[in-house]
């Protein structure tokens, strides 16, 4: 096993590795940028190194920098977790080619699914079911037109480099097919420095249903069962769940072998997961996840394999350990995603701070994440702050679990994906496992459903417990940066002030009805999140009708349509792209 690895991202999947490497002895390096300087990976590490500013081009995603890093702190392997340059073929080349061991797939592989066009034709190759679409990126609007007229509306654009419903719009006109070239494209760029996309059939009522794969140096391939992963938003998901239910075993065994099959073809190595989409008894490859998948604990807990602790392993040369035969799947998991979003206003971002944490506790519940009383989390990175898992003997059992759990959770200061949740696991659709990944957005209705969440105003420092050393004093945390290296000191003592918190701005969060525009009588179109105006569609002065899409505005790597409430003129546009707007600004007036 390695003597020392670093971990190449942030937030709960590098919690999640420290916690890996913690475990089987390794010393553990964080990198951070200046918005994570406080968060709970920088703490738990053994060494936190500085990468740079908030911007992931200047930190996460700076190649450079984290080799230097790597050097410094004497690292013999790096793990990229999911997400920034988890897929990122270039970045694996170069820590190879740095000396230190990728904790992944080749780089050759990572090229070969990355490229989601490549990804199709080998899978081809493999003799894996694919959805028709074009075989080229669909730079020419007239190209994707022209794909659109021989097979028919709906159509997916989707990005060729992109992943995790990034870059993904669905058009059902061709109207609407030229605009989400535009924003799939701009958005695709911002997200993985590509954007280039292609064009392919949208599937009306599909489930998302993936095979989690193994494979090690000395060529041992195997799967770990399938998850369904259907209930999504803007095609990303939000509730995961193994085994998937309401799929044939006849399905059920092709789609494993397929995953072995492809896998095996491209000599894949670590952990990656096939993704399908399945009509009935069709099943579609979608993509493939060169990397750890956000989902993966479900997997772990139906199995018992550990895949961080897999993932290590393999990449240190010490094979799998383990067996096509020895993999056996028992009971039930659920995994709800915990985003800091508001859900009864479309999900749109609220990054902030969390004012109070109460994590639920009980047999077979756990959670990953970085929820914790005071963090603040940043409008620069993804929204979601942690995910709930819990195991039981059968689906509804696990279903009932996981709805207590809920129950049991607090998470006070900004609003979250929870009250969804506690929807979602009991709604008629969901128990009878007949849901899709248009269910959420196109037939549940959620309005009444779900209730304003209320902010709670922050409490300054962390009231220690009994158990502590010092009881009834404050805890403060005080951090020195040495040459990068992040340096964590507990003064225990009384004080009226946390210094780690006071230094963060406070403030109460608005709830969604806060930040509503008020029905048609107030002329006043505001920004229903924190974030960056990427364009105005419509001019000053230019006629407005009630929905239509005014501008739009990029908060936490999503792109979101402002649509005005109200028809009449637009007037007083307030902002320019590239502007940063707050939660409730005034954007235009619509007179």
């Amino acid at each position: 096993m390695f003597d020392a690895v670093l971990v190449a991202n942030r937030g709960e999947i590098a919690l999640r590795i420290i916690r890996a490497l913690r475990e089987l002895g390794v010393r553990s390096v964080a990198v951070y940028s200046e918005a994570d300087q406080h968060a709970p990976h920088v703490r738990a590490a053994d060494e936190a190194y500085l990468l740079g500013p908030a911007p992931a081009a200047e930190s996460y995603l700076n190649i450079e920098k984290i080799l230097q890093v790597a050097q410094q702190a004497g690292v013999d392997a790096i793990h990229p977790g999911y997400g920034f340059l988890a897929e990122n073929a270039d970045f694996a080349r170069a820590v190879v080619e740095a000396g230190f061991a990728f904790v992944g797939p080749p780089a050759e592989a990572i090229a070969a699914m990355g490229d989601k066009l490549s990804a199709r034709r080998i899978a081809q190759e493999a003799g894996v079911p694919v959805v028709p679409g074009t075989d080229l990126p669909a730079d020419d609007p007239e190209a994707a037109l022209r794909f659109a007229e021989t097979h028919g509306y709906p159509v997916a654009v989707k990005a060729v480099f992109g992943g995790g419903g990034r870059g993904m719009k669905v058009a059902r006109s061709p109207e609407e097919l030229v605009n989400a070239l535009e924003s799939a494209r701009r958005e695709a760029q911002v997200a993985f420095g590509r954007g280039e996309c292609y064009v392919e059939r949208y599937l009306e009522r599909p489930r998302h249903v993936e095979v989690q794969v193994l494979a090690d140096q000395d060529g041992t391939t195997i799967h770990l069962g399938d998850r369904d992963c259907s209930l999504q938003r803007r095609h990303q998901k939000l509730v995961e769940e193994a085994p998937a239910p309401g799929i044939s075993p006849a399905v059920r065994e092709a789609m494993a072998a397929a995953a072995v099959r492809l896998a095996r073809h491209i000599g894949y190595v670590n952990a990656g997961t096939c993704e399908f989409l399945v009509e009935g008894d069709q099943f579609y490859f979608l993509e493939m996840n060169t990397r750890l998948q956000v989902e993966h604990p479900v997997t772990e807990l139906v199995t018992g394999v550990d895949l961080v602790h897999a993932q290590l392993r393999i990449a240190a040369g010490d094979g799998m350990g383990l067996t096509q035969e020895q993999v056996n799947l028992r009971g039930h998991a659920i995994e709800v995603r915990i985003n800091a979003e508001d859900p009864a206003n479309g999900f749109v971002p609220m990054p902030g701070e969390l004012t109070d944490v109460r994590v639920p506790q009980g047999p077979w519940i756990r959670f990953d994440g970085v929820a914790e009383a005071g963090y603040e989390v940043p409008r620069e990175y993804d929204s979601m702050i942690g995910k709930l898992i819990v195991w039981a003997e059968d689906r509804d059992l696990a279903r009932a679990r996981m709805t207590r759990a809920l129950d049991d959770f607090l998470i006070e200061g900004i609003s979250t994906t929870l009250p969804f949740h506690k929807v979602a696991l009991t709604h008629p659709q969901f128990a009878a496992a007949e849901h899709t990944t248009i269910s959420v957005e196109q037939e549940w209705d959620l309005s009444a459903a779900l209730g304003e969440q209320q902010s709670m105003p922050s409490q300054m420092g962390r009231t220690m417990t009994p158990s502590d050393p010092y009881p009834q004093q404050v805890a403060r945390d005080v951090e020195f940066n040495v040459d990068g290296r992040q340096i964590v000191v507990t003064v225990y003592g009384r004080t009226r002030v946390d210094d780690r918190t006071a230094a963060v701005p406070r403030r109460r969060t608005r709830s969604s009805q806060q930040v509503a525009q008020g029905g048609t009588d107030e002329p006043v179109l505001r920004a229903p999140m924190q974030g960056v105006v990427v364009k105005y569609l419509l001019e000053e002065g230019a006629k407005v009708e009630e929905g239509d899409v005014v501008c739009i505005v990029e908060a936490m790597k999503m792109e979101y349509p402002v649509r005005a409430h109200r028809s009449g003129a637009l007037a007083d546009v307030a902002y320019a792209a590239g502007d940063s707007v707050e939660q409730g600004a005034v954007l235009a007036r619509i007179e």
